[in-house]
């Protein structure tokens, strides 16, 4: 463009000419380099266009990659830059939430089907003496828990400090283990002292620890209970014993 320039302004129609044909060559390489060279305008246009299209899945694939690790805000961000790929990660956020629930629900349904231990942590125990038979107590222990659980053995009692356990009587051993579902109850017959007065040893006791069985004999079940005592206390001797788990008050208290 320059030596066109020069060449107008001096004058000569033949160099003009000569010029003008030169400048017209010279601008015909250049267009030529600039396709070539990927410089020209319209490959300028065309790499703008690129350059953005390259831009906006990129922030896109951020507002994902974000989304799927925070679940927050940041896919709003990329949904101002397109609206359709934010409404899509929010159904598949959705989806994939949906999807984490019931697996979760699934899964607390299999665990409320498992059985569990009866225990102090999950039932409400009372003790409470009975007029019929002579010199018994009764032990009740209700399910308050949302899972069924199993009562095994008998329990093991313990007055105030007292430095043994009473046994249970084998003909009281049920069929099954006793299980409770959700409210249900089961029980425990306690003969505190000898009818005829044969027993030695006795005391009163003013404070009662309910211990659980676990799995196998003599293994620890879990929390115990302390049920509350009549304000005179309970009174015992060395006829002490204590009935299995049953699952009807009759059957504890005929032993």
């Amino acid at each position: 463009m320059p030596a066109f320039r020069t060449a107008h302004s001096s004058g000569s129609a033949r160099p003009s000419r000569t010029f003008a044909g030169a400048a017209a060559v010279a601008l015909a390489a250049l267009a030529l380099t600039a396709c070539q060279s990927g410089t020209g305008t319209k490959d300028e246009g065309a790499a703008t266009t690129s350059g953005a299209a390259t831009s906006t899945p990129s922030a896109g694939g951020t507002g994902k990659a974000q989304g799927g690790t925070s679940g927050g805000g940041t896919p709003g961000a990329a949904g101002q830059d397109s609206p359709q790929t934010a409404g899509a990660e929010k159904t598949s956020g959705g989806k994939t939430g949906a999807g984490s629930a019931d697996a979760k629900k699934t899964s607390g349904a299999g665990t409320s089907a498992g059985r569990v231990l009866c225990n102090g942590s999950n039932t409400r125990v009372t003790a409470q003496p009975v007029t019929r038979p002579l010199n018994h107590m009764l032990i009740t222990v209700k399910n308050i828990g949302s899972k069924t659980c199993d009562l095994t053995y008998y329990p093991i009692l313990r007055f105030d400090e007292m430095q043994w356990a009473p046994s249970a009587p084998k003909d009281s051993q049920p069929q099954a283990v006793v299980t409770l579902r959700p409210g249900e109850s089961g029980y425990a017959g306690v003969t505190l002292s000898a009818a005829d007065g044969s027993g030695e040893g006795g005391d009163t006791g003013h404070r009662l620890v309910v211990a659980f069985q676990g799995l196998t004999p003599n293994s620890d079940g879990g929390a115990s209970a302390v049920p509350s005592l009549p304000a005179k206390g309970a009174y015992y001797d060395s006829s002490l014993t204590v009935t299995y788990w049953q699952q009807t008050m009759a059957d504890a208290l005929k032993f």
